[in-house]
């Protein structure tokens, strides 16, 4: 390939991006030595908890051209994911008889969605570039996309961990084309976050706990999603109604005024998720469980621990006569798992 068609061939890169519905396309080299040496500290104080495959691949989670050989460059994309203003994030988190689930997973699981996007916006590539060598990630594989992000100029690292962009906020989702074309690099995203210490202070478990370092052992999302066994009895307080996931740090950034809602109506929620009470969640059967996650990122956690993150919204909940009825109609309940925090519950109604 002719050196002097890069630029071209980079601008060209972005606008199949804009045409394929991804909100922003940002490219970056390989070098990830800075996020190599934050990343050996992170899993050296254990903050990563249950979650081994952040410590599996080794090196290759740094280092792209040792997970793909021949790697020289990095297309990472946004695509924005919000389905509804935040206030009526707010409302439904501010009502205990409510369950709150995180906004990315209202809608469908968007792994296959960016990864369609992506292969279309890979395959483009190829025609334009004969014999490239384009492969798509989207939390696939050990790449550390948000560190890579930032590097495309997408956006920065903010105190809590998550990338925020300028004009978006940080309430979308990330994917990556590694390739061994040298493409056209754009400028490192610079930090914007100041003396804001906004996410840190509305953590509810303190899971921040120091500007850019997250211990995901205290992290609701970790508890409610990662863990599989139970949930550490001095966190469930502050667990509230969150059953899947928590977005407290991002509804407390300021740089979210400028969140756009998605585009996407896959999206938007589905059975009716945004808006259902506890009672009537906690009352799904397995089959019902299944039939009404599928398609979505919830369904990997299993009816069991479903039960199990509900039943501690309800031991938060108000006490009344439905709640204490919701949690009685589970003390038959054949998972140990499930009967341990019902009990609980129940003993906060008392």
């Amino acid at each position: 390939m002719n050196h002097t068609e890069l630029p071209a061939i980079t601008r060209q890169i972005k606008v199949w991006g804009q045409d394929l519905g991804l909100d922003a396309i940002g490219i970056s080299d390989t070098g990830l030595t800075r996020a190599e040496i934050d990343l050996r500290q992170w899993l050296a104080k254990g903050f990563h908890g249950e979650m081994a495959y952040m410590a599996k691949h080794g090196i290759k989670r740094s280092r792209p051209a040792e997970l793909e050989p021949g790697t020289l460059r990095i297309i990472s994309a946004r695509l924005d994911y919000l389905p509804e203003p935040l206030a009526q994030a707010e409302q439904a988190l501010q009502d205990p008889q409510r369950a709150f689930i995180s906004r990315y997973a209202l809608g469908r699981d968007y792994h296959k969605l960016l990864r369609k996007r992506l292969q279309k916006l890979a395959d483009r590539v190829q025609t334009v570039a004969a014999g490239a060598r384009c492969r798509v990630f989207v939390d696939s594989a050990p790449v550390l996309e948000k560190p890579l992000a930032q590097k495309a100029g997408l956006g920065w690292i903010g105190k809590h961990t998550n990338l925020i962009a300028r004009e978006a906020g940080s309430w979308f989702f990330l994917g990556e084309i590694y390739t061994d074309i040298p493409l056209v690099c754009d400028q490192p995203a610079t930090d914007h976050c100041g003396d804001c210490h906004a996410c840190i202070d509305h953590c509810p478990t303190q899971a921040i706990i120091a500007p850019y370092r997250l211990d995901a052992r205290r992290c609701i999302s970790y508890l409610t999603i990662e863990l599989q066994g139970a949930i550490p009895i001095h966190f469930r307080p502050a667990m509230g109604n969150r059953i899947y996931g928590c977005d407290d740090c991002m509804h407390a950034c300021p740089w979210n005024r400028f969140a756009q809602l998605t585009r996407e109506p896959a999206f938007l929620p589905r059975a009716s998720l945004d808006s259902t009470t506890l009672v009537h969640l906690f009352a799904w059967d397995e089959a019902k469980f299944l039939k009404n996650t599928e398609g979505s990122a919830i369904r990997r956690l299993g009816h069991a621990r479903w039960l199990r993150n509900i039943a501690v919204a309800l031991g938060n909940a108000q006490t009344t006569p439905e709640v204490i009825g919701s949690l009685r109609s589970r003390m038959n309940h054949p998972s140990a798992l499930v009967l341990e925090h019902v009990r609980w519950a129940l003993e906060r109604h008392v």
